[in-house]
């Protein structure tokens, strides 16, 4: 495949139909989107879901990573250049090594939403802060996103963007950082061209 899509859990990629996205390019994505999808790579760097991934058995037939995985649980260990990394951005490190020439990044909306509050399609579920939480801080991964994008300076990297999705000053001056739309993205999808 050509092109990679890489899922944060930000709710402006609420909707997406991750299913039909798996005919047009790869997936990764991170912690709980296990429970409703199986991507290409999944990644978790908390240890509480991490080691309830591996608790499933999720390892065993599936790619997972983490940074200190269980023996013999089927985990595999994040590369020591990303171990510290978030998910999202190691997730996003790890598409960034397989060199695909595109790489989408979704719900990376490293912001919080409409009314100033935890920006996550999980929040209040198992593992994750209730509904109505204060926002996570995001610099880190501003921070990390900005490495990945310096490190692969060949790969096209677009930034899908919703309602929910900030607007970061420092992501803006990435030269092979591009800003799509969610309309624009999901048109894109539709007509089966240009992704």
């Amino acid at each position: 495949m050509n092109v990679a899509f890489v899922l944060g859990n930000g709710i402006s990629r609420r909707g997406l139909p991750l299913e039909y996205m798996k005919d047009y390019g790869d997936i990764y994505g991170c912690n709980a989107l296990f429970r409703e999808f199986t991507p290409k790579v999944l990644v978790a760097t908390d240890k509480p879901i991490a080691a309830h991934i591996e608790e499933t058995g999720y390892p065993k037939t599936n790619t997972f990573y983490t940074r200190k995985p269980t023996k013999d649980s089927g985990a595999l260990e994040i590369p020591k250049p990303y171990f510290a990394f978030s998910s999202g951005p190691a997730a996003l490190a790890l598409a960034a090594t397989q060199r695909y020439p595109r790489i989408y990044l979704l719900g990376f909306d490293m912001g919080p939403t409409e009314t100033k509050q935890f920006n996550n399609l999980y929040a209040g579920t198992e593992f994750y802060k209730a509904e109505g939480s204060v926002p996570t801080y995001t610099g880190n991964w501003v921070k990390q996103v900005r490495q990945v994008c310096k490190e692969f300076p060949t790969i096209h990297f677009i930034r899908v963007c919703g309602k929910t999705t900030a607007r970061i000053q420092e992501l803006d001056a990435i030269s092979n950082l591009q800003h799509l739309g969610l309309d624009q993205f999901v048109e894109r999808l539709n007509k089966q061209e240009d992704i």
